[in-house]
């Protein structure tokens, strides 16, 4: 069970950030698994029941979710080998990552995280998103005002189109969804202190559930694609 992490946690990557090398790593490969690995496991193991209702398919075991700490450093300037901090997706069973829909985490020394989105752009999906809006901007409008996202101090990010034309039905309170070109609603300025106790994961099942609504809808465009 997630019990928070800990200083030592938030030490082992201030360590690896002034210590960005293998030999390094080595030596404390065992200590990364206690104070890392293994809290981040069992913060996602607590929220796979949370993540399967959402969507039975999805994909929960820990070591398919959490990501690695090695870097890829082939196509960035930046050749440190490690990360300092660590984030894990809930998303489908061998669905690529790029352009998937998911809910993710993410922790570090100056950082603390979480909501749902998409994997950088999915044209297909927000045009099709898009559609959707445009042709019932009342029951979008009210799937959103039901997630209560303000009150549940959850805000809607992403880049967008700055010229896109607008359709006179859409409210201005959906106007900025409809600009999206890429989408992702996440947690706005978390308390840090969260993440060193239960706290955290009550926080992020109750965000999880809150986001279902928007999350289905977006699966179900995204099915409607593939098949």
């Amino acid at each position: 069970m997630f019990t928070g992490f800990t200083d030592e946690t938030v030490q082992f990557f201030l360590d690896l950030r002034f210590h960005n090398y293998t030999d390094f790593f080595h030596e404390n490969h065992d200590r990364y698994v206690e104070v890392v690995q293994q809290p981040f496991y069992a913060l996602i193991s607590d929220l796979a029941e949370t993540a399967l209702r959402i969507d039975p398919r999805m994909e929960v075991r820990p070591y398919k979710c959490l990501s690695r700490i090695h870097r890829d450093t082939r196509f960035s300037r930046d050749k440190s080998p490690y990360r300092d901090h660590l984030w894990f997706l809930f998303r489908r069973e061998a669905e690529p990552r790029e352009k998937s829909l998911f809910y993710y985490g993410e922790f570090g020394p100056d950082r603390l995280d979480w909501g749902m989105g998409i994997w950088g752009e999915n044209r297909d999906v927000m045009d099709l998103f898009r559609r959707k809006l445009a042709a019932n901007p009342d029951g979008m409008l009210a799937m959103i005002r039901d997630m209560d996202l303000p009150g549940r101090h959850l805000g809607l990010g992403g880049s967008a189109f700055k010229r896109l034309e607008v359709p006179p039905q859409i409210p201005p309170e959906l106007d900025r969804w409809y600009r999206a070109k890429d989408m992702y609603v996440g947690k706005v300025m978390p308390s840090y202190h969260w993440a060193f106790s239960e706290k955290l994961r009550k926080e992020m099942a109750r965000d999880m559930l809150a986001l279902a609504p928007l999350y289905q809808m977006l699966r179900g465009l995204s099915d409607d694609l593939q098949s």
